[in-house]
């Protein structure tokens, strides 16, 4: 049973230190296997961030959440980033950040956060539901707001380890890719993503540096694009037809993202056709005058051909297109254009209209975005015969329904093709329907079968387990490096010189050269940077101060000083005795000093702490209880020389003291390796030997082992030997013995 079950105890505890350790974790709670939600939360060396806080279009209240439940603590989360202002990526922000325990700091791009406060607000106030099922109220979504950082694109960030930079993502206005680094292991993090350069954003910046996780959304696919210019020739015939007609066009659409794109689309187009004119095209949202101010206060965000745009006016204040506040407004009485949100007609000014003209053949619905399984627009493009109202009804579906997509997302060439570039080793696929991404995730597999790319598809809740083991390197600083510096440089080889112009110079090349230099200082770790400097410059290089700190301890004493002269002496080799007017002093290897006053029955004994001193202060204390407590035992030791009898030095020793020590030595020896006989004849001693002998008697010992003979100074600490592997082993031991004998040398 144990040989059974121990390994897999210990291989169970190797798997829980490596997770510490070396094991990044990836757990979608939003957008795995589905769009809408997203949230992923990553756990690397202690470190935990949450990238984008979402909530799902097709449900409402609590069931829109990502699975907040799968967090342990919400309080150990260090960094929550946003990557662009949409609610399937933004909108629990206020939820987790007021009705959870999450102290951590929270990044969007300026863009990002003026919108999403202005579609947090219109959510508020739009949402269908009972007040009490309310996810927050105006309240929190204030507090909410005044806890949010902001960051510029290729603005680096540092916060408790993590370090972290967004780049632009197309997509939307504001939207980022946000690259983290934790240890050195970066990921990268698309959100929603566009390579195609549209009518006012750039596409998605490509980073200039090797990526080790990329995580990246998967919404279309393999599916591919039209070409942008098809794309908005398709689109404005069908306006074009459906109001040539006599019916009314309703092109739902988000209040913001998208819907720029297509009333630039529109604008042009109907400034280009005067036959359409007296046609009105209304831009439905309460949020448009709003967001059109924030559109034109960012446009050194979008691409060069709105910029031009703008040295010649505001090109967001359109011609031909008319704001809508509300149906009391409207003037339904003959062909016209609305662009109305939300654009999966959730609810709202969009799903109104809807219902109100789809059962006239004359009119038409445009979808132009990704709708997510669930809501009607993506019921509706499968044409079904009737719809059920907001009210519950029954309505026939007779108007007109097409479906092209302007949603700016990455399709599978833009995917494959960013992929390609970057190299990453892990792809993970996030935000995309299980089906789409299942598709993906084959093609990506087939394509980079043979090559160092790994695919993957988690699941929400499901744990997705990288193991990075990367080594620890220490950088060294300030004086500590000027002498290493030095050792790897070798002085110009005179005879090495290179002509210069003038025939009477010469240039001496300096040359490097591979060595080992011992370096003694402190280690510093900062995060997950490590540094090794002099304990001096410790205030220079860090925020850390050094003190130093002075012990002093008094130990009841009873005996005689010369006992406790005497005891020391055997364990210190450098002892300096002080004597002064009333005061006696010992002073060990000059940093531990016992005095004694010998009308008081104690000793105190002071040093300046330091690991050292305090193993020295230690000995000398434990010496000092064991004669208080054993006062006999001084009897047990050798004589003593005359000189420490007087008191005037205490690190000699007289011979009987050595002999004592060696006949130590000789037998940790001899339990070794059998016995020894002592060399007394010159001429059998080996002439390496001869020359350092001091001829203290019996220090010369000669041992046979295994017909190898071997010749040992007990003293000078050489053996000699032809058998190299004995000679090896007899010379540790004998470094042992003497480490373990003789007192302890400075």
């Amino acid at each position: 049973w144990l040989t059974r079950v121990l390994p897999n105890m210990s291989g169970i505890a190797k798997r829980k230190a490596a997770t510490t350790s070396d094991v990044l974790n990836i757990m979608p709670i939003g957008a795995g296997n589905e769009v809408g939600r997203s949230c992923i939360i990553l756990q690397f060396k202690g470190k935990t961030i949450m990238l984008d806080c979402g909530i799902h279009p097709a449900y409402s209240g609590l069931a829109s959440l990502p699975y907040f439940d799968m967090i342990d603590d919400p309080s150990a989360i260090d960094l929550l980033l946003v990557s662009h202002f949409h609610l399937d990526h933004a909108g629990s922000l206020p939820y987790f950040l007021e009705k959870t325990s999450f102290k951590g700091r929270v990044f969007m791009t300026h863009p990002t956060k003026a919108i999403c406060k202005m579609l947090l607000t219109d959510y508020v106030k739009v949402s269908n539901i009972a007040i009490d099922e309310m996810l927050f109220d105006e309240a929190d979504l204030s507090r909410s707001m005044d806890k949010i950082e902001l960051v510029n694109y290729h603005q680096e960030v540092e916060h408790n380890g993590i370090k972290f930079w967004a780049y632009n993502a197309g997509h939307v206005l504001g939207a980022a890719m946000f690259m983290v680094e934790i240890a050195g292991v970066r990921i990268l993090y698309t959100g929603d993503f566009s390579r195609q350069e549209d009518r006012h954003l750039m596409a998605a910046e490509i980073p200039n540096m090797n990526v080790d996780i990329l995580i990246v959304e998967s919404t279309y696919g393999v599916q591919v694009h039209e070409p942008r210019i098809e794309r908005e020739l398709r689109f404005t015939g069908i306006v074009h037809d459906t109001v040539r007609r006599g019916g009314r066009c309703l092109i739902p659409v988000f209040a913001l993202g998208r819907a720029q794109e297509l009333l630039l689309i529109l604008d042009e187009y109907w400034t280009a056709h005067p036959e359409l004119h007296h046609i009105p095209i209304y831009y439905a949202s309460s949020l448009a005058k709003k967001a059109m101010t924030i559109y034109k206060t960012y446009i050194n965000m979008m691409n060069d051909r709105i910029k031009a745009l703008a040295d010649l006016g505001n090109p967001f204040k359109f011609k031909n297109i008319a704001n809508l506040k509300g149906m009391s407004d409207f003037d339904d009485s003959g062909p016209c254009v609305v662009m109305a949100s939300p654009g999966m007609l959730q609810s709202g000014l969009s799903r109104e209209l809807f219902e109100k003209w789809c059962s006239d053949r004359r009119n038409g619905v445009l979808i132009a975005s990704y709708c997510v399984e669930g809501t009607l627009a993506k019921h509706i493009m499968s044409e079904p015969s009737e719809i059920t109202t907001s009210s519950g009804l029954s309505v026939p579906l007779n108007m007109s329904v097409d479906y092209i997509s302007f949603s700016a997302h990455s399709d599978f060439i833009q995917t494959s093709e960013f992929i390609d570039i970057l190299q990453p080793p892990h792809v993970v696929l996030v935000h995309g329907d299980a089906n789409e991404m299942s598709r993906l995730k084959q093609s990506l597999v087939a394509k980079y079968e043979g090559k160092n790319v790994t695919v993957h598809s988690p699941k929400n809740c499901q744990t997705l387990d990288l193991e990075f083991r990367s080594e620890k390197v220490a950088k060294i600083v300030g004086s500590l490096a000027t002498p290493l510096v030095e050792s790897l440089v070798v002085k110009a080889d005179p005879s090495q010189k290179e002509a210069t112009a003038d025939a009477t110079d010469t240039l001496i090349k300096p040359t490097r050269r591979d060595v080992t230099v011992k370096v003694s200082g402190v280690i510093v770790r900062k995060d997950f940077a490590h540094s090794i400097m002099s304990p001096e410059e410790l205030g220079t290089f860090t925020q850390l101060k050094t003190n130093i700190m002075n012990q002093k301890l008094s130990v009841p004493y009873n005996q005689t000083f010369f006992m406790l002269v005497a005891s020391l002496s055997r364990m210190f080799d450098e002892i300096v005795q002080e004597n002064k007017e009333g005061l006696q002093k010992l002073i060990i290897f000059g940093c531990v000093s016992l005095s004694h006053v010998p009308t008081e029955n104690q000793i105190t004994v002071e040093w300046e702490s330091n690991p050292i001193n305090d193993m020295i202060a230690d000995s000398a204390i434990s010496i000092l209880l064991q004669l208080e407590s054993n006062p006999a035992s001084i009897k047990a030791l050798p004589p003593l020389t005359e000189k420490v009898k007087e008191g005037t030095v205490t690190n000699e020793k007289d011979d009987s003291a050595l002999t004592e020590l060696l006949g130590r030595i000789r037998l940790i020896l001899e339990a070794q390796f059998g016995p020894m006989e002592i060399i007394t004849a010159i001429e059998d001693i080996d002439a390496e030997i001869e020359e350092e002998q001091d001829a203290f008697p019996g220090s010369l010992l000669q041992l046979d082992w295994e017909n190898s003979i071997a010749q040992v100074d007990l003293l000078n600490k050489r053996v000699v030997c032809d058998n190299a592997p004995l000679r090896e082993r007899v010379s540790s031991v004998l470094q042992r013995a003497h480490t373990a004998v003789f007192p302890i040398c400075k």
